[in-house]
């Protein structure tokens, strides 16, 4: 996560892989199965873990899960499932994919079995010989993904027959070509479509989506060949969701056969070439709710054809050229519930367009040229339940101007001048569920100003000069769920304090050189963790052996530590089954 003082370079932050699309290690083969990469992953995984939404299996989950154990003995027995009710050969189908049990000779089991979904994104092995057997399903077939599989034009051709499919995937798919692109022209059924990140689809490959007249979802992102080609996209005018994310070739020439799409919800443009004169080929499209620019080299004036678009809740203009010239038009914005102007050139000036924009929600100025005084126009933003105020020079008068935003959940103040005095004044944002104060202003005496923040279940002090005698503070915040001090003054003492956080689900505590095997024995107590990062510390293995009892841990990163990976191995083959991810590896 970088230095203890900082986690973000270049001004890049967290934004920068914002529009990464497809990371690598999904749909892509060259990627890990170690799909954690990182000491911090979704919260929404976090939040899911701790509050206990994993259902427990049915008698009829139960079952399933007991024959796929014996899976080899059953199809020998049996041969074939066509005889089990449709609802049975499915739910075994999915349990054998996710269990990763599903090979050549299972798969025969399901010929004619009737099976409605398929999904084997990801799924290794899955090349033509497939589809031969996933094609037999006929007419009952609805919804099929082969994202990240080796299928070829001809193994896309079989699905023709299946003429009710209404979901098909291939994102990936480095074997389709455009040629095969046309093997899926007759299923007119269609309503939703992807294929993220292929090299088949080129302008002229799209003509073959003409006659999907029914297509209501098209995901086309991180396809570099499709400048010219979306004039074929004017009769689908059922489409409600067109992603064209990242594909670096679209220009404002291709934005005018999209007029045509009156009944689109949701464009994704970001990270293309389209200026002010493609968004005004938009201004008709008054259904849209979603709008992403982001990355595009679009200014103020674009604002003109936007303010048009009054059923727009959702509008992302991060990493654009925006200045405070035309800015004024975002006062006719009414309906807008998410703003995203992270990284533009804007001051100011620029938020008292904003003070009208009462149904606000969420609202990103990361690394805009704002400050205390700015802030004073969100006073009246009383539905905001997420501020993004992250590398800005809000400071000590700007948290009085936001004391007042009661519904404020999220908040960002990471690289700004708040110091420790100034905390105090968040005490009456009772709502708050996360806060990030990643910055080297931020001392003990700051963490002893928000100990009224008792709902606080994420809490960033990264780089933040927190002390042992500060984490006595951390008492006062039960509902913990992640947590980061990284700013190198940790020692075991402090994770006295610490281990009596025991629903985290996420601790690091990295760059805090002086932690020791201690350390570990006291964090050995909070088994609801799936990520732990104690790196750049005096971990030896001899102290892996605490780690035992964390039967949840998914994320374990001991880097620069004297710890072994063949250790870490041992102990995942042994004591830890769920951890996919550690280093060192």
């Amino acid at each position: 996560m970088g230095g203890a003082c900082s986690r973000k370079s270049g001004g890049g932050g967290s934004s920068s892989s914002s529009e990464d699309g497809i990371q690598r290690g999904r749909y892509c083969k060259s990627g890990s199965s170690k799909w954690l990469r990182t000491s911090s992953f979704s919260r929404l995984s976090l939040d899911n873990n701790q509050q206990g939404n994993i259902n427990s299996p049915s008698l009829l989950e139960l079952c399933i899960q007991n024959i796929c154990q014996d899976i080899d003995m059953y199809v020998e027995k049996y041969g074939t499932f066509d005889k089990l009710p449709r609802d049975i050969s499915q739910q075994l189908f999915d349990e054998l994919v996710v269990s990763c049990k599903l090979n050549d000779v299972i798969l025969e089991a399901f010929r004619d079995c009737a099976i409605e979904e398929i999904c084997l994104a990801d799924c290794p092995g899955v090349e033509d010989s497939w589809m031969d057997i996933i094609s037999s399903q006929g007419a009952a077939l609805l919804s099929v993904d082969l994202s990240g599989s080796d299928v070829t034009d001809s193994g896309l051709n079989t699905l023709r027959n299946c003429r009710n499919l209404r979901q098909l995937a291939f994102n990936c798919c480095d074997q389709i070509s455009e040629n095969g692109i046309q093997h899926i022209m007759g299923l007119s059924n269609l309503t939703s479509l992807s294929f993220k990140r292929s090299n088949a689809i080129t302008a002229q490959g799209l003509s073959a989506f003409t006659g999907l007249v029914n297509l209501i979802k098209l995901d086309l992102e991180r396809c570099s060949g499709i400048h010219g080609g979306l004039v074929h996209l004017k009769g689908l005018t059922k489409l409600e969701s067109l992603k064209i994310r990242c594909c670096n070739s679209i220009t404002d020439e291709d934005m005018q056969p999209l007029s045509a799409l009156t009944n689109l919800k949701e464009l994704q443009l970001s990270c293309n070439k389209v200026t002010d004169a493609g968004v005004d080929y938009l201004k008709g499209l008054h259904k849209l709710l979603l709008l992403n620019v982001e990355g595009c080299p679009v200014t103020g004036a674009c604002l003109g054809a936007i303010s048009d678009l009054l059923a727009l809740s959702y509008l992302n203009l991060n990493r654009c050229s925006f200045s405070d010239n035309g800015c004024e038009k975002f006062a006719g914005l009414l309906n807008l519930k998410v703003l995203n102007l992270g990284f533009n050139n804007i001051t100011d000036t620029s938020l008292v367009s904003l003070k009208g924009l009462t149904k606000l929600e969420s609202l990103n100025l990361d690394s805009c040229r704002i400050g205390d005084e700015g802030l004073r126009n969100l006073t009246g933003l009383l539905n905001l339940k997420n501020l993004e105020l992250s590398d800005t020079a809000v400071g000590s008068t700007g948290l009085k101007h936001i004391s007042g935003l009661a519904r404020l959940e999220n908040l960002n103040l990471s690289f700004t001048v708040v110091s420790d005095g100034s905390l105090r004044k968040l005490s009456g944002l009772t709502s708050l569920k996360s806060l990030n104060l990643d910055s080297r202003q931020i001392t003990d005496a700051g963490l002893e100003g928000l100990t009224g923040l008792t709902g606080l279940t994420h809490l960033d002090l990264f780089g933040a000069r927190i002390t042992d005698r500060g984490t006595n503070w951390l008492r006062y915040f039960k509902s913990l769920r992640s947590l980061e001090i990284c700013g190198g003054g940790i020692t075991d003492a402090g994770v006295k304090n610490i281990k009596e956080l025991v629903t985290l689900t996420l601790l690091n505590l990295s760059q805090n050189a002086n932690l020791t095997d201690k350390a570990l024995e006291m964090i050995s107590g909070l088994t609801a963790l799936v990520s732990l990062n104690v790196s750049n510390s005096r971990i030896t293995n001899a102290g892996l052996h605490h780690l035992k009892s964390l039967k949840n841990l998914r994320s374990l990163s001991l880097e620069s530590c004297k710890v072994s990976a063949s250790e870490i191995r041992k102990l995942q083959s042994t004591e830890l089954p769920n951890l996919v991810n550690f280093r060192p590896e």
